[in-house]
């Protein structure tokens, strides 16, 4: 039986080229590889040795297997080598003059009914059709690095694109073992497309000085379970590939937020375009290399008490709901006493008995002796009314979402809590210092953002406003550590650092939608298996609520002012319409009411 594109052609062997010729050899196809450049087919075809061999090593193809794959691999230095290919897939430096020169020298060379493929992942596949002689056979055809594991290809078709092309390579990447994602031709198509707009704010927001290299790396891993942070991220991409993708990006879209971020430029000016230099936004062991030295912008190392900080001995938590119940089950856990003061009787004492059944799951599950669970609850006294929290060293309010209701609960602590005690409020949205200014006390008032579920959840974000006092912020921290939670220092704006990069990038997926571009399940697809995000965007946005979504893309854009972060009209329709996601039975998707 004849296989569908069995010899295919991989025009450039670099890091990408030589990883997408080892997964189409290791699949049976006959891979012819070129490049022009001296030593590029020799790295390539050791590349190829060396990653088969470990695979044999790890058991997880035979000798004769790897073998095979290595003889299926020829390579050359001259274009006309692919005039027998049933498919050609460029993966040349991304510029429109190299890829155009490329594509005019196969349209000399190849049959007809050769595919041709770019393996862009920033320009415009329509573009580069049209200047080629059969621009109804040329697609874009995106793998991501590294490509032997990464599942995820892009299968993007232009206006002129055949169906019949766009079928068979589609068919090709399913026998690859690649999940291909059907786009349409725009900036980024989807995964870079949202991917390079989330990494260029997390550069603008270092830049700026808002928060550390570390402090924004640590966020949006233990924030949002994402295995690298941004900084790291685009120090293994390279500082100089990210800023060329993003330049491409905002000459199609003109989108300020993919207007690279000037200390990319600074960067890659400087030569430090990352790991691949020894050095970027972190300093390397070595270049190529992806252990990290210390250097001067390195925090010292706090192993001891946090240096400053007030005494806590005793915990108020203010509010009834999952996330004061949450706070106060961490707190227990980390040894202070506390008072779980609510509206009523009743409602404290139906949030302790959630932390009685969050405690009671933890035992089940063998991750806490049932004596532990004892000694937890019995730290924790539920009271129906702030006036309990008077004696407590350091309050943080739980309560609900709303500046108004926020400020007079502080207007009542700043009564009834003793002199020196610290306020905290978990607010995600709200102006910290609002809350401060509504007590004669704002030095002593800060943020503590946890983040939900509370107990199970690494990362608090230490708000300061520009009244807190800095023993104050060293409480919050120091209380946050002995918890086992990781602090990050921040200012006091709109979406702190976690939500000021991750709901730009949410409301750029429902915009896609919106536009008819992709669907949710090609988005979320696309996210998770491209971007090694836990959850796709759709389904997230569904978990969070899309009413507190929009509360927090209208909170960006009144603060920000940029048109880039206006929420996207689909999704102030849905929410509208009362489709909030997961807790309505109906959001982006259907979901079963509980």
């Amino acid at each position: 039986m004849d296989i569908p594109l069995s010899t295919v052609a991989v025009v450039g062997l670099g890091t990408m080229g030589a990883g997408i010729a080892e997964v189409l050899a290791r699949a049976g196809r006959e891979v012819v590889g070129i490049d022009t450049a001296e030593g590029a087919a020799a790295r390539a075809t050791a590349a190829l040795e060396a990653s088969t061999a470990r695979s044999v090593a790890r058991g997880r193809i035979t000798g004769e297997e790897r073998r095979g794959a290595l003889a299926r691999f020829r390579t050359y230095t001259d274009i006309h080598a692919a005039a027998g290919a049933d498919l050609v897939i460029e993966v040349v430096p991304e510029s429109y003059e190299v890829k155009q020169q490329v594509f005019r020298a196969l349209d000399a060379v190849v049959r007809p009914d050769t595919i041709l493929a770019t393996g862009t992942n920033a320009l415009s596949v329509t573009r580069l059709a049209a200047g080629s002689a059969r621009p109804e056979r040329v697609l874009g055809l995106h793998f991501f690095n590294p490509a032997p594991a990464m599942r995820l290809v892009e299968v993007v078709s232009s206006v002129l694109t055949a169906p019949r092309a766009v079928a068979a390579v589609t068919e090709l990447a399913r026998l690859l073992g690649k999940e291909p994602v059907a786009v349409g031709d725009r900036p980024g198509f989807v995964a870079d497309g949202l991917l390079f707009g989330y990494l260029n704010q997390a550069a603008a927001m270092y830049e700026s000085r808002y928060a550390s290299r570390e402090d924004i790396d640590a966020a949006m891993r233990l924030g949002c379970g994402l295995p690298m942070g941004p900084l790291a991220l685009l120090d293994l991409i390279g500082i100089d590939v990210a800023r060329t993708v993003l330049e491409a990006m905002y000459a199609e879209s003109h989108d300020r937020l993919h207007a690279p971020a000037p200390i990319l430029g600074q960067l890659g000016e400087a030569g430090l375009a990352g790991r691949k230099t020894g050095r970027g936004f972190y300093t390397y062991e070595a270049p190529g290399s992806g252990a990290v030295v210390r250097d001067a912008l390195t925090p010292p190392a706090v192993t001891g008490p946090v240096a400053g900080a007030r005494e806590v001995r005793s915990v108020g938590v203010a509010g009834s709901g999952v996330m004061a119940a949450g706070i106060a089950e961490v707190c227990a856990g980390a040894g202070y006493g506390v008072v779980l003061a609510a509206r009523s009787p009743e409602r404290a004492a139906a949030a302790r008995d959630r932390v009685a059944a969050s405690l009671g799951r933890a035992v089940a599950r063998g991750r806490m002796a049932s004596g532990a669970r004892d000694e937890v609850l019995a730290r924790i006294v539920p009271a129906g009314s702030p006036d309990a929290l008077g004696g407590a060293d350091l309050v943080v309010e739980a309560v609900a979402e709303d500046l108004a209701v926020k400020r007079e609960l502080f207007g009542i602590l700043d009564k009834v809590c003793r002199p020196g005690a610290v306020l905290a409020t978990t607010t995600s949205s709200l102006p910290v210092v609002a809350c401060a200014r509504a007590t004669s006390r704002p030095q002593d008032v800060v943020g503590m953002h946890f983040f939900n579920p509370a107990p199970a959840m690494g990362l608090v974000e230490i708000v300061r406003t520009v009244l807190t006092a800095d023993d104050v912020r060293a409480t919050a921290r120091a209380v946050a550590t002995r918890a086992g939670k990781h602090p990050v220092d921040c200012g006091d704006r709109a979406g702190f650092i976690v939500n000021a990069l991750l709901f730009p990038y949410l409301n750029n997926a429902i915009k896609m939608v919106g536009q008819h571009y992709a669907s949710p399940d090609d988005i979320d697809t696309a996210m998770k298996l491209g971007g090694g995000y836990p959850m796709g965007p759709f389904e997230l946005l569904d978990v969070v609520g899309l009413d507190v979504s929009l509360a927090i893309e209208r909170g960006l854009h009144r603060e920000f002012r940029d048109p880039g972060l206006a929420p996207a009209p689909l999704l102030e329709h849905l929410v509208a319409a009362g489709c909030l996601g997961r807790k309505t039975g109906r959001g982006f998707r259907e979901h079963a009411r509980r």
